[in-house]
Order: C-alpha cells, then structure tokens, then sequence
C-alpha cells in the first residue's frame, strides 16, 4: 500500500448513507479518492458509481477487498452486517470506517475492536458530530470556561423516521429511534464533556406514531449521569414531521449557549409551488421550508472522512475509534433496560445472551406486544 498521496476507498453499500459516504470524500478529495463500491442490490453499486465516476463495482464485497489498492473501507450497511464485515476487512488489511452504531451488541464491539487491533489496522467510528462546526465551536468556548463549571448538555435528533426499510426491523438494526439517533446523543454528550465514565443512565420510549410498521419505539428520552457531576439528556424522535431537527445546548454556573444545527444554515422560505431539494428528510417544499446550504458540510461529514483518510496516512491521532462506539453501545443496552424496568441502571452494566439492544425493552414487565408499543 501507498504511504503518501490520497486515501484510496472502498464503500460498502448504495444506499442514503453509502451516497454521503461518497459527496463527502468527493468534497475532501485533497486526501482521498473512492475507488470501489460493493452493493449486493441489484444496480444500486453501478448508480452510484455513475453518479460519483466510482470507477469499479462489485456485488460482493468481499471480491472489494481482494483490490490490492483499497486502503480503507466504509461500512454504510445494517447494522447486524458490521461485526463480520469488520473482520472480514481486517483480515484483507483494510482500514475500517464504521457507521453509528458500531455493531449490534457490546460482543460484537469488543470483538471489532479485537480483530482491528491483531491486524494492526484502525477501526474509526464515524460519529460525524465530533466535526460539525457548530458543534465545535460550542465545544471550543466551554473548554476555553465561558460557560463555567458545565453541569447539563443537551443533545436532540428528530424527524419522521430513516430512509431505509431495514431500519425499522429490530432484528436488523437492534432498536428503534434510540438505537438510531440515540447513539449520535450518547456519543455527543460524552465527547463534549470530555469523555468522563457514564455512572447511570434512565430511559424512557414509546412506540407512538409508526406501530404499523415497526416494533421498535420512535420516541425515546434519556439521562444520562457521567462521574463529573454533569448530566446529559438526550432525545429522539421518528415522529416529528417536517423534516430533520437537530441541535445542542450547554448549561454551565457562568454563561449557556443554544446550536441548532438547520435553523442558522437555513434560508427562511415561503413557496406555492414547491421547489427542489431543502434539507434531509424533508417531505415537501410547498409553504413555509428551510432550506440549507452546503449540508454536508455543515454536518461535518468531509471533515470527518478527510480527518479519517490523515489517520490512515499517520498523520493525526483518531479522535473517534472503537472504544468510543464501545461506549455508545454499553450506554445503550443500560438504556433499553431501564426503558424495560422502569429504573435507573447503574454503570457498569452488561446483559448476557443478548441478541439485540432493543429486547432488553422487551423484557420489560409492562411490554405488550398485542399493542406493539410501551
């Protein structure tokens, strides 16, 4: 493999998060190149490469892997696929960039984290909030004490529900609005607060808008205690109409500041006719829409791939790996059974013979499964 130059890549997946996988090292192309993609859906792989000028295909990723020239691989497939695909790159010699969440199970984690480490290649999680700019820059001035002594952060994610159908089996994707936004929350308020132990976690979920289609619940509101003495909340919605909202606050004894990610990229707008494309899962661009700009960006997802392709080349230390998903997922197991058992789950906190996150709720005494909601 080449030591310098750009990062050759290979995406597995086609789909909604595969495409931002492939704009967004577009838009970092100073430091890496996607030179391959593998989607076993028929024609999807060959989409996106014409749409990308991707100049190799495959059905199978793992024929990806045999390219003597992929570096490193992105893994933009369900959820119950990133265990083995993992291994699977780690004993071809590939770099692994994961998708939130990291695996399915805390097993599954830890054994990521394990085949990644004895082939001595990296596994990144891509938590892409650690790069939003705004993000950023509210981390900036609380490390930098304009707020003082912080003691709450707040992270929210909501819209009305993924793009993809496998999100709403649990048996694919382990979980419902928590497994799916929760995570990015989770990831968040431990990063912004400069990763301190998680003590306990209290969660509360419902399944109140889209019984119909899934098991899982779409709403879902946690707290979470780290051993600083602060507290982080998170919530998360797939019943919220009207496209993506997403934003932060921080509380501290001398100042708080609010980041809605949308609302300050936005352009206030107001159409009869509807136009174009506004924002992320936004259903309709007739009345009053906020359109963005520079999406990607504003997300921080180039700055994430392009920080990820200097990791690859040694030259910056990862500042989201495995461990960090390992959390996430620690955290979330303790908040699907505190959603079951109606408590407070004390850290550390493991559950045996788990098959996904979301049964530790359906252990629940209180579950009933006739209404498919709590």
């Amino acid at each position: 493999m080449s030591h310098d130059g750009k990062v050759k890549v290979g995406i597995i997946g086609s789909q909604f998060e595969a495409d931002i996988h492939a704009a967004s090292i577009k838009i970092a192309s100073e430091h890496a190149e996607v030179i391959a993609v593998a989607s076993p859906t028929h024609g999807n792989a060959a989409a996106m490469a014409k749409r990308y000028g991707i100049p190799r295909v495959f059905t199978d990723y793992r024929e990806m892997l045999k390219e003597p020239d992929v570096e490193m691989v992105t893994i933009a497939a369900p959820n119950q696929l990133h265990a083995q695909m993992t291994a699977d790159c780690a004993q071809a010699g590939k770099h692994v960039v994961c998708e939130k969440p990291l695996a399915m199970t805390i097993e599954q984690c830890e054994q990521m984290i394990h085949v990644t480490k004895e082939a001595g290649v990296l596994l990144l999680y891509a938590e892409e909030l650690v790069f939003t700019p705004k993000y950023l820059k509210a981390k900036e001035m609380a490390d930098g004490g304009a707020f003082g002594k912080v003691h709450l952060v707040k992270q929210s994610e909501k819209h009305f529900g993924p793009h993809a159908p496998w999100f709403w089996d649990v048996n694919r994707c382990g979980g419902g609005a928590l497994m799916d936004l929760g995570c990015h929350g989770i990831a968040f308020c431990y990063w912004f607060l400069g990763r301190p132990a998680i003590q306990s976690v209290y969660c509360q979920m419902g399944t109140y808008v889209h019984a119909d289609k899934t098991q899982a619940e779409d709403e879902a509101y946690c707290i979470l205690e780290f051993e600083n003495g602060a507290v982080g909340v998170v919530e998360d919605s797939w019943g919220r109409r009207g496209g993506m909202d997403d934003r932060v606050e921080v509380h501290g004894s001398d100042g708080v500041t609010y980041a809605n990610l949308h609302m300050g990229n936005a352009l206030p707008t107001y159409s009869e006719n509807g136009y174009g494309y506004a924002v992320e899962k936004a259903p309709s661009t007739k009345g009053w829409s906020y359109p963005v700009f520079e999406e990607l960006w504003n997300y921080g997802f180039p700055q994430e791939m392009a920080h990820f392709a200097r990791c690859v080349r040694g030259k910056e230390k990862p500042q989201v790996t495995g461990e960090d998903g390992l959390v996430v997922m620690k955290a979330l197991y303790a908040a699907y059974a505190s959603a079951g058992e109606g408590r407070k789950i004390h850290m550390p906190f493991a559950a045996k013979g788990v098959q996904k996150p979301i049964d530790l709720w359906f252990r629940g005494p209180q579950y009933r499964p006739h209404l498919g909601r709590r």
